[in-house]
């Protein structure tokens, strides 16, 4: 390499910076400068792809880990201590004892010297092991071999070799190496599926489409033609957004967006080979961008736990300057010189001041055990014992999907049992996220799909759905629709029903495809409809104007549906087919039926609906059951000929090629949508970027060429495809949305500007849509609109130039989005249902009465989130429910403002005095922006914390966030997050323990997660057992080591008032080495890990149990200085009771020291004993090995150590002290009179009577539970009951504390829930000119009652 100079250097690394921050990057292909030196090639400034994740080298491994020690403030007191002990004239200790005796965890587990043992405390042997894991991974990660482009041929080159500007081709199955701009693939339709499970977790197919017209020799395609410059935007970690063009040597620039980027991580299915261009590598792709690591979270118990921890200190420098202070008095009452005090190397004695400011030091090293250093290790491990025990806990795993519970943050396992509020995702969290296909409205009829209704009432039995969806046999589709069935197609084949599920889930590896997604039977009513003779009739305009066709085509087109088959490609990676045979839908219903027994009873019990609902159920549901009793004949041949909608031409095509078609969705709507279409016989054949194939009941395949299509986003609300009709030739615009973003296209909500026929169609739909709604179900409206030539040419030219640029370039392409999507025409609506997961209103009111708020975020209709609420049991039927919808600022000022003063009125009142008033929050996301505004936040979070839960609708995902962070901050509250896709990342972010939901939408919601779980039931267990465990736990480990440390210590203290304060110790340092190092170290972890105050029958049967670890909970100011005060009184009893005994004898120091070391022994475990509250095995080989290991260390220490503490030595001490019998009464009488107010404050004497429900007693009460006994020692009483007698008992407090300490008012009668009454329920409201201009809605709900409020 020839010599540079630096100042070349220096400039080229100034320009490669400049390149690299450039917010646009200038990229060419490497191949024209293939051979030439690095300083000659274009792209040398950008990143190449190897990649390094360690942390550290040989080199900098020592000082860059001490850096990291050094953000622990209790690592820089261990360092400042080691340091102050190598001081001749303050040392306590020999210089290497003083570390070890500070921490013996640190000196233990790490290695020689302060830094070692300073390293081994968080890194040192396992931060080498976990980075040379991680160089492991790298040189994995860098060595695979994609074929890249070199002299005109494919050669296999490392990943870590590939640069940016390379072409490089990717084959089936391989992983992506590096960010490609997609060039050519295999596919004539220039099509690559990839899969980014490696990613997001999602498995289904995604479609990439390349790039066209950017090569001389395209479709052959030659990289050696490619003479464009591609320009794209600065690197950045947004996995669902790319900005790029390919501008050509005649400035002609090509768009390219996200469809057109293969991301590094992705795998290439059912494509033969790809090949790409390079333009992000190594760090700088997005895969890698996003790869940052656990997130570090601190618990609230670790920053109380660093509050008490500063106490300590302070406590420590107030004992140390007593002893500083006493040694300087203590020298100044000396009458002469002693002969025993030192001179320094002048031959001279220090003044009494200097010699106590030294004893300061002195004593701060003598008492440093004070500070619990080592507390922090025994927290990670005890940290790490709980969480195995969380994730192996078979009932949080989850059969179905073969899954438990994960955790993926190690330091905050303890804020489970503090949780004050929950926010919730709706879709996929509180339901299953299985879309089914319930009802439609087509050009204004409504037709409920009551056959489909019939069957799902009965698949909502466990037993039925287990038999009935896993035990059908494929049979060949029939050649009409009809509830006759011959007597062998409805024979079941019996089995292992376990086995037969197993097979069912494995039967495809594909999103939403499970049988009760898939089938789908069709309505009567609009079988017919299709069907009708003039549908089948030669006229070409009769198709032209079909509405029902048009609707079910929208149905097929208008997605992102991948069509896929059981390609070989597929199955070599995954090991199953994708495909499944599909059944008859209408003889699966057939089965049904025959199985259940009585038709009438199943309809019956399907059209049961609650009260609320009862009157909506009447209107829309409840029909006269007359299934046709003659259906239209295979015979007319030559309807099939001119595009016939007739079903019964099913039998002249077979089947075949349509039954093994897989749809890979990316929502569960698009493909509940695609397969209901497929049920009424519009089955889509086949997608490519240019053209999508659908096949019409009568067989016949139509290719629709697409033009565009407009992608949904958060703000249209909406997706359009642009196809050129193959009968028509028209250029036809089908659009599907949320109704009101589809309706206000079509003009005011019932689109009064229309006339006739179109008015009514447009009003009816809409009210057909409200009716969904308030079913719960999910709603979206479907248009048509045709666009003429002229509107398109047009419209074209502004598309591209969007498409091409790059700065605003999302506000540039929705804006053609918009440009287009106008006067539509309506052509109907659908009802989707998502059911409730099981055991959610179970779980929620559990929450509930564990005292947790529980709030709902969704994106849903404020209808859909209200249905949901009452079947989840959010909203109770005597709650007063406030629906606040407005869009001025004034006018949400005010209803805040009159709402409040509702509020404070009703708790002001007399009358109302130990009761709450059970309200209610519905918001929408326009009103929820006004609400968080800075001017009304305060008034919004007063109002939230008044209601007992809040549903926000029609919110984005940053709203979500700004929820969670606003609560969280104001009231200073520990928040909980839980959703199931990536558009509650953000909130999971934002929330003190964020938890995701493996689900149908991905991991991407796990994976930005604190814990994972497969089921939104799990989160009973989760919190009220383990989460109550787990703080009770690590609060009470962490009291008992601050009273073990100082109890400990004040021995040395007290012993100071007698030896002249001159930092002397009556203990053996090994000794006490020993003490804090192996007798004492186990016990506490062990408790930590292993302790149940509480069995997890009576913590799940009385939630209210929870409510003890918020807020304070039971770690606070008050039970730490109790502790501390315990502490005190046990070590002045262990001090002094032999002290006292020994008053007047000869004996030395080591034989005083050595039954005050026993006995502060004894007592501090069985002190510990009396905290644990339930016993095993393990506790008891532990306690009583603590003990034997005491004994036989003592014992040989004592017996071969000669030499070991010139002058005084502890040779064979123990040994006479054994020998004497004062030394064991002293043991049992100082252990006796310690523990005795701490005994009888755990265990004081408790009668339960028979009758009138429980009365506890107590003789004897200490520092706490004087008066009454708190519901914790309550339950502790009833967990030693019998299992039935605790049974009744829980269910009387249950019914006690629900209806005693609360009273709910009731707010009024409730009457129809279809009335709609105007009512003003604010004593004040905003004047006709502040809110002229706004259209806002207030409405009160209690039980079926709406009350509107309109101005």
């Amino acid at each position: 390499m020839p010599w540079r100079s630096p100042l070349a250097l220096v400039r080229d690394a100034l320009r490669g910076q400049r390149a690299r921050e450039s917010d646009l990057r200038n990229l060419v292909s490497n191949l024209p400068y293939e051979g030439l030196e690095k300083g000659k090639q274009p792209n040398r400034y950008f990143c190449s792809n190897a990649i390094k994740t360690t942390k550290y080298n040989l080199v900098f491994f020592l000082p860059m880990n001490l850096f990291e020690q050094f953000h622990r403030l209790a690592n820089i007191y261990f360092v400042g201590l080691a340091i102050l002990n190598f001081v001749p004239v303050v040392n306590a200790f020999q210089p290497e004892v003083a570390p070890a005796r500070g921490d013996p965890h640190l000196c233990h587990h790490g290695s020689d010297g302060p830094e070692g043992r300073l390293g081994g405390f968080q890194e040192g042997p396992g931060g080498l092991s976990a980075d040379s894991r991680r160089s492991i991974s790298d040189t994995l990660e860098n060595t695979p071999v994609p074929l890249g482009l070199k002299k005109k041929q494919f050669l296999e080159r490392c990943w870590k070799d590939v640069r940016v500007g390379d072409f490089v081709k990717v084959v089936c199955n391989e992983i992506v190496p590096a960010d490609l701009l997609l060039m050519h693939t295999s596919d004539p339709n220039r099509v690559c599926h990839i899969e980014t499970s490696n990613l997001d977790g999602e498995t289904n197919l995604k479609q990439r489409r390349a790039m066209s017209g950017l090569c001389v020799s395209d479709p052959a395609f030659e990289p050696e033609s490619f003479d464009s410059i591609v320009v794209c935007e600065k690197p950045n970690n947004n996995l669902n957004h790319f900005k790029c063009y390919a501008e050509k040597p005649d400035k002609e620039k090509v768009g390219a967006g996200i469809e057109s980027l293969l991301l590094r991580g992705c795998t290439v299915r059912n494509t033969d080979h790809a090949i790409g261009f390079v333009v992000y590598a190594g760090h700088e792709t997005k895969s890698m961008l996003n790869n940052n690591g656990p997130r570090y979270k601190r618990s609230k118990l670790e920053r109380k736990l660093n509050m008490d921890v500063i106490f300590c200190v302070i406590l420590l420098f107030a004992m140390c300057l007593i002893g500083a202070l006493g040694h300087y008095l203590w020298l100044q009452a000396l009458p002469g010189v002693p002969p025993y005090l030192v001179p320094n190397s002048n031959g001279q004695l220090d003044s009494p001041s200097l010699s106590g400011f030294y004893m300061f030091f002195t004593m701060i090293i003598l008492l440093q055990v004070l500070i619990p250093i080592s507390l922090y290790l025994s927290i990670e491990l005890v940290k790490i014992g709980q969480i195995l025990f969380i994730t192996n806990d078979i009932d949080l795993y989850d059969e179905e999907t073969d899954s438990r519970m994960q955790c993926k943050s190690l330091n905050i396992t303890e804020d489970l049992g503090q949780i004050e509020y929950i926010f919730s995702d709706k879709t996929g969290t509180l339901t299953e996220n299985k879309m089914v296909f319930r009802r439609c409205s087509v050009m204004g009829t409504e037709y409920p799909h009551k056959e489909n209704a019939i069957r799902l009432a009965v698949l909502k039995d466990p037993e039925s759905e287990e038999e009935v969806i896993f035990n059908q046999q494929p049979r060949p589709l029939k050649t009409g629709w009809s509830l006759d069935t011959n007597p062998e197609d409805t024979q079941h084949h019996h089995g292992s029903r376990h086995k037969n599920k197993v097979a069912g889930n494995a039967q495809s590896n594909v999103a939403f495809s499970s049988p009760l997604e898939t089938e789908v039977i069709p309505d009567r009513k609009l079988l017919q409809q299709i069907s009708r003779p003039e549908s089948s009739s030669s006229s070409g305009g009769s198709r032209k104007t079909d509405p029902y066709l048009d609707f079910f085509l929208s149905l097929a087109i208008c997605n992102t549906v991948v069509v896929s088959t059981a390609t070989a490609q597929r199955q070599k990676v995954s090991g199953s087919s994708c495909s499944r045979q599909m059944n008859n839908p209408l003889d699966t219903f057939s089965n049904l039926v025959k199985k259940s027994g009585s038709l009438s009873r199943i309809f019956t019990s399907w059209q049961r609906k609650p009260k609320r609902n009862r009157t909506i159920s009447e209107g829309l549901v409840i029909e006269d059951f007359n299934p046709p009793t003659k259906m239209e004949g295979p015979g007319d041949t030559h309807e099939l000929q001119t595009c016939s909608l007739h079903t019964a031409s099913w039998s002249d095509k077979p089947a075949t090629t349509s039954v093994n078609l897989s749809y890979e969705a990316e929502s569960p709507d698009e493909a509940a949508l695609v397969y209901a279409a497929k049920a009424y016989g519009f089955t889509l054949l086949a997608r490519t970027p240019d053209s999508v194939t659908v096949r019409l009941p009568s067989g016949e395949d139509l290719v629709f060429e697409v033009l565009d299509t407009l992608t949904f986003d958060s703000i249209r609300k909406r997706m359009s495809v642009l196809v050129r009709h193959p009968i028509t030739k028209e250029r036809v615009l089908y659009t599907k949305g949320a109704d009101y973003a589809i309706m206000e296209l079509l003009g005011t909500p019932y689109a009064e500007h229309l006339r006739g026929n179109q008015k009514n169609i447009a009003a009816d739909t809409q009210h057909h849509l409200d009716c969904y709604a308030k079913e719960g179900l999910r709603t979206l409206c479907f248009t048509k609109k045709v666009v003429s030539d002229k509107m398109y040419e047009s419209w074209s030219v502004t598309r591209q130039k969007a498409l091409a640029a790059i700065d605003n370039r999302e506000e540039l392409v929705m804006d053609t989005a918009v440009q287009l999507e106008t006067h539509l025409s309506l052509l109907g609506a659908t009802g989707i249902e998502d059911r409730l997961q099981e055991n959610v209103p179970d779980t929620i009111m559990a929450l509930r009465e564990a005292g947790i708020q529980v709030w709902v975020l969704t994106g849903d209709k404020a209808e859909t989130a209200v249905n949901i609420g009452y079947a989840c049991r959010l909203l109770e039927e005597e709650d007063l429910v406030i629906n606040m919808s407005c869009k001025n600022m004034l006018t949400c000022m005010s209803i805040l403002d009159c709402t409040l003063e509702e509020v404070r009125r009703y708790r002001e009142d007399p009358r109302n005095v130990d009761t709450t008033q059970d309200i209610s929050l519905v918001i929408d996301g326009c009103t929820l922006t006004m609400a968080l505004s800075a001017d009304l936040q305060d008034r919004f979070v007063e109002l939230a914390k008044s209601c007992r839960t809040v549903l926000c609708c029609r919110v984005t995902p940053l709203q979500k966030s700004r929820v969670v962070k606003v609560i969280r901050e104001k009231l200073k509250v520990m928040t909980l997050a839980v959703g199931d896709g990536a558009n509650d990342v953000n909130m999971i972010q934002a929330a003190d323990i964020g938890i995701g939901i493996s689900g149908q939408e991905g991991m991407q919601a796990v994976m930005a997660s604190d814990f994972a779980i497969s089921r939104f039931k799990h989160l009973k267990k989760l919190l009220l057992v383990h989460g109550h465990w787990c703080y009770t736990r690590l609060a009470n480990m962490i009291i008992y080591f601050f009273y073990k440390n100082v109890a400990y210590v004040n021995l040395l203290f007290w012993y100071q008032f007698f030896c002249g304060f001159s930092g002397t110790a009556m203990i053996d340092y090994w000794l006490m080495i020993f003490f804090n190092l192996f007798f004492t170290s186990l016990p506490p972890i062990m408790f930590g890990i292993m302790d149940k105050d509480i069995s997890a029958e009576m913590l799940l049967g009385v939630p209210e149990l929870y409510r003890t670890g918020q807020g304070a909970g039971e770690y606070n100011v008050l039970t730490f200085w109790i502790s501390i005060l315990d502490a005190f009184y046990q070590s002045l009893v262990c001090f002094f009771i032999p002290y006292l005994a020994y008053q007047d004898s000869d004996i030395d120091v080591f034989t005083f020291g050595t039954p005050l070391n026993t006995v502060s022994l004894f007592t501090i475990l069985l002190h510990l004993s009396i905290e644990i509250k339930a016993w095993t095995i393990v506790h008891w080989v532990i306690m009583l090995g603590s003990v034997v290991l005491f004994f036989t260390v003592t014992l040989a220490y004592s017996g071969i150590c000669v030499t070991c503490n010139p002058p005084s030595n502890p040779y064979w001490i123990i040994q006479n002290q054994m020998a004497d019998p004062m030394f064991y009464l002293i043991c049992i009488i100082t252990t006796v009179v310690a523990l005795l107010p701490r005994y009888y404050h755990h265990h004081p004497p408790c009668v339960y009577r028979s009758g009138g429900g429980s009365n506890l007693m107590y003789t004897f009460h200490v520092l706490r539970n004087s008066i009454a006994p708190s519901p914790l020692l309550q339950a502790r009483h009833l967990d030693r009951l019998d299992p039935s007698l605790r049974e009744q008992w829980m269910k009387e407090w249950r019914s006690f504390r629900g209806g005693g300490q609360v009273k709910h008012s009731k707010l009024s009668t409730p009457p129809s829930p279809t009335l709609e009454t105007p009512a003003d329920i604010y004593p004040q409201s905003p004047s006709s000119s502040d809110i002229m201009e706004d259209e806002f809605t207030l409405n009160v709900i209690t039980p079926n009652y709406q009350m509107p409020v309109n101005a």
